[in-house]
């Protein structure tokens, strides 16, 4: 039996950790939910954003979600959106794949729901195949600590989020294969009309997003349906300013519409479910494995002309788009975590004269390959800057010369003994979350906690005013065309010359190139 002394004690105790959360519940669109609290923070994990896409809603636009009786308990993440189960796990994640998969968590500090903190909203990466919130190294936990609300949103990936046939443009009027972007754009407005109930600002929404998320954030900035949403973007590790193929040519994944209908009509048919009542038929499980079979298309948001207005870059130079400051870069090695193989001078330069046409002797000439090693580096590098490093370029580019608002770039790169030439695609991640050393990731490495402080400083300081620049912190320089200065993070931090600028000039003149029809 404990003490009579002890009991004071012990109610401070409690008052205090209770003190610490105070938001357990909150009415939502749909009704009321309960969270937990753990350790000082409110968090609420599963929250329906939309009306499960499911039967006849397979390849609409998200729909209202579903009013609920009582206080629904949102304790747990919900099921992932359907994809190859093996990568899901290899990602960390413990949930059941679903169809039924458009959920938020939110993660907040906030003691009351007046605080009116600002808001990160998380757009997780995969390929555009993959990817869902409860990867543990998406927990916002950390950078909710730090003075933000922090909200995962979940959207359909794969086929289920970014299939376009002819049939179903001709059923929605308006395009089609951009589902999983509208889901995005669907919890964007959840946030605004809910995120007050955390604690949050919906005034001071930041979308932050990685590889295909950073694609897609870079969309939404496009996008005329997302106007409104967010007041500031973080990409990285991604951006779409390539121009959109209407057949196929090497650096971009991006499509015409024409392009990817045809494939998706093509890809139905094989499936024996040439018309949507089939398809919508058709097994999810068949589906998902089916997009893993030789031969199946690439599922890419496509320029649908309708969440997508145009070519982005071309949207830019139109002063088309959310003019919102942005923080975009990328790493140093991006190609490392893909598998790089030794490939041969002669090899190098095949595949580039097969992809780049005209222009392949300027890649060539950019790109050194007199050797096994440098022809190999060099085909690393190139693929680096086709998908992360040139878009970052390009959009910070043409945010600091068509814009209002800044643009600030950084530059990853912390070479190690297993990797001499650089950081490999998503090696940032657990420094801006805060989660280091997760089981099944590569332990904690000296100096990981001080560059974590340093970047969550500037992600924070970015997500508060829209500005990297703070006290404690080394200068950031805004971007701008004359002067393209990035702050390098890891080997000789600070603010920098824009590295590989001779490479990414070449890629200008390709793409250009491209633009114009290849002529």
């Amino acid at each position: 039996m404990k003490s009579l002394a002890a009991l004071p004690l012990m109610a401070a105790a409690l008052i205090a950790t209770t003190a610490k959360a105070q938001i357990q519940q909150a009415r939502v669109t749909g009704g009321m939910i309960a969270g937990t609290t753990v350790d000082g923070l409110s968090v609420f994990k599963g929250i329906p954003f939309a009306a499960p896409p499911v039967g006849k809603l397979r390849w609409a636009a998200p729909q209202p979600v579903r009013s609920w009786p009582g206080v629904r308990q949102t304790v747990a993440f919900g099921p992932g959106c359907m994809q190859n189960s093996a990568m899901a796990k290899q990602m960390g994640a413990d949930v059941p794949l679903s169809e039924d998969c458009l959920f938020i968590d939110v993660w907040t500090a906030a003691k009351k729901a007046n605080e009116k903190l600002p808001v990160v909203a998380w757009i997780y990466g995969g390929g555009f195949n993959g990817g869902m919130t409860s990867v543990p190294l998406y927990d916002g936990a950390n950078l909710a600590r730090k003075g933000v609300v922090f909200v995962s949103i979940s959207y359909r990936v794969g086929p289920f989020g970014f299939l376009a046939t002819r049939d179903l443009s001709k059923e929605s009027g308006h395009g089609s294969g951009n589902y999983g972007l509208l889901d995005q754009i669907a919890g964007l407005k959840w946030v605004q009309d809910n995120i007050a109930a955390f604690g949050g600002n919906p005034a001071k929404v930041t979308i932050l997003g990685h590889s295909a998320g950073a694609y897609a954030v870079s969309m939404l900035a496009a996008s005329p349906l997302a106007s409104g949403l967010f007041r500031s973007v973080i990409a990285e590790s991604g951006a779409n300013f390539t121009p959109p193929q209407d057949a196929p040519w090497a650096g971009t994944n991006f499509q015409t519409l024409g392009m990817a209908e045809t494939a998706g009509q093509a890809w139905l048919a094989s499936l024996g479910a040439p018309t949507l009542e089939q398809a919508r038929a058709l097994p999810a499980q068949r589906l998902e494995e089916a997009q893993r079979a030789p031969g199946a298309p690439r599922f890419w948001p496509p320029l649908d002309g309708y969440v997508l207005a145009g070519d982005q870059y071309r949207l830019w130079r139109q002063h088309r788009f959310n003019d919102v400051p942005v923080l975009v870069g990328s790493n140093s090695d991006e190609a490392a975590s893909f598998g790089a193989k030794p490939i041969l001078p002669a090899a190098f330069e095949t595949e580039v004269r097969e992809g780049y046409g005209q222009k392949s002797d300027l890649i060539l000439a950019a790109y050194p390959h007199a050797s096994e090693a440098e022809a190999t580096r060099a085909s690393k590098q190139l693929r680096r800057d086709t998908a992360f490093g040139w878009p970052a370029y390009s959009w910070a580019g043409l945010q600091s010369t068509n814009g209002r608002a800044k643009a600030y770039v950084y530059y990853f790169d912390r070479p190690s003994e297993r990797n001499p030439d650089g950081s490999g695609h998503g090696q940032e991640l657990g420094l801006v979350f805060g989660n280091i050393g997760l089981p099944g990731r590569a332990p904690a490495a000296p100096g990981d906690r001080e560059i974590s402080q340093v970047m969550q400083g500037y992600w924070i300081n970015f997500v508060t005013r829209g500005d990297p620049n703070g006290a404690g912190l080394a200068p950031w320089p805004a971007f701008t065309a004359a002067d393209p200065r990035v702050m390098r993070i890891g080997v000789d931090p600070g603010a920098a010359p824009i590295p590989n600028l001779d490479k990414l000039k070449a890629l200008d003149t390709y793409y250009a190139w491209r633009r114009d029809g290849s002529r």
